[in-house]
């Protein structure tokens, strides 16, 4: 299963960089009326509105591509052993608090003179 999800995130990545460059290259929609003045873009490759239909279908494409495969990567870190349900956030807490549980069992004569684990408020000392 990591190698499907690992080759769907670099295909993902390689789909996004395509989406950018195919972006780039298009004209925008006022780019065509330079065209009828003299632009030159009837002698090219995919002759005068080829290009633009050509390259908009293809970032379409692209872009179906993306999200499909955005919409399976989610539904893989979902329903994998490895992944845990609940926030980010959630994750960092619980492993503050065994990082917390983990420290005070080596030390407990330490922990309890801590000022986070006693009852009394903490001040800040005067100048």
């Amino acid at each position: 299963m990591e190698l499907v999800q690992t080759i769907l995130i670099t295909c993902y990545i390689a789909i996004a960089i395509a989406i950018i460059i195919l972006v780039l290259i298009q004209h925008g929609k006022g780019a065509s009326t330079g065209a009828s003045f003299g632009g030159g873009a009837s002698g090219s490759l995919f002759g005068a509105s080829g290009s633009a239909n050509f390259l908009s279908r293809t970032t379409a494409a692209m872009i179906t591509l993306f999200f499909i495969i955005s919409l399976f990567l989610s539904y893989l870190s979902i329903h994998t052993k490895d992944s845990t349900r609940g926030s980010v956030i959630e994750a960092i807490e619980s492993s503050e608090k065994a990082s917390n549980i983990e420290n005070s069992s080596k030390n407990p004569e330490e922990s309890k003179n801590s000022p986070i684990n006693s009852s009394e408020p903490f001040s800040v000392p005067s100048k």
